[in-house]
């Protein structure tokens, strides 16, 4: 009886194994390994080279060299985006580009796409909360009261994800514009037991004390 089983497993194995070699499946499947891993390291490279591009961006001198450099810092961005569709920091780092660019919209958009489920999976909670603490901060840098309560959102799950000082300096201006001054007062105060030399936030927390 058991033999009869053993026979019957070492068939089964055997017809699988053949199955296997007949459809070329194990080399197959190690190309694809093979060709994932070139494509990540390519992403990768495309990613160092944008980051380093948004850095000279950034200390630029002038306008029309920031904007040139940000140019370039979107097409790094987009062939990374191209070979790891699923990377968030390579959307982030395209954001960052357009946001220099002055294109707030776009970079907004960018910033949907790395946060979206999918997508997010790749970063850590810290990065996260970097990420959603950017998009808020460019939801009220476009002066749209419709866009308030979404950066409110953002900024309370920020800061619940990376101790972050501008995240809470932020909320608390988030909370001003809702006329919640409490709440306020309380973010400005977190703000500064993480970082005591943020200055907008003493001088925000002074003004609401004083008022």
């Amino acid at each position: 009886m058991v033999t009869d089983i053993l026979l019957q497993i070492a068939l089964i194995l055997v017809m699988v194994v053949m199955f296997l070699a007949m459809h070329n499946i194990p080399q197959r499947y190690f190309a694809k390994l093979r060709l994932r891993f070139r494509s990540n390291v390519e992403s990768k490279r495309h990613f160092v080279r944008g980051a380093q591009l948004l850095a000279r961006a950034r200390s630029a001198p002038s306008r029309s060299s920031a904007t040139s450099l940000a140019e370039e810092v979107v097409a790094e961005a987009n062939k990374a985006i191209a070979l790891d569709p699923k990377d968030a920091a390579a959307h982030i780092l395209k954001a960052l580009a357009l946001d220099v660019q002055g294109f707030k919209t776009s970079a907004l958009e960018s910033l949907d796409t790395a946060l979206s489920p999918l997508v997010a999976k790749s970063l850590s909670d810290e990065e996260r909360g970097d990420a959603l603490f950017k998009r808020a901060e460019l939801k009220m840098s476009t002066n749209r009261r419709a866009l308030v309560d979404s950066a409110l959102a953002d900024l309370t799950e920020s800061v619940t994800l990376s101790q972050n000082a501008n995240s809470y300096y932020w909320l608390g201006k988030c909370y001003e514009m809702k006329k919640l001054r409490e709440e306020a007062k309380k973010a400005y105060e977190e703000a500064l037991n993480i970082e005591p030399r943020l200055s907008n936030a003493r001088e925000a927390l002074e003004r609401l004390s004083s008022s």
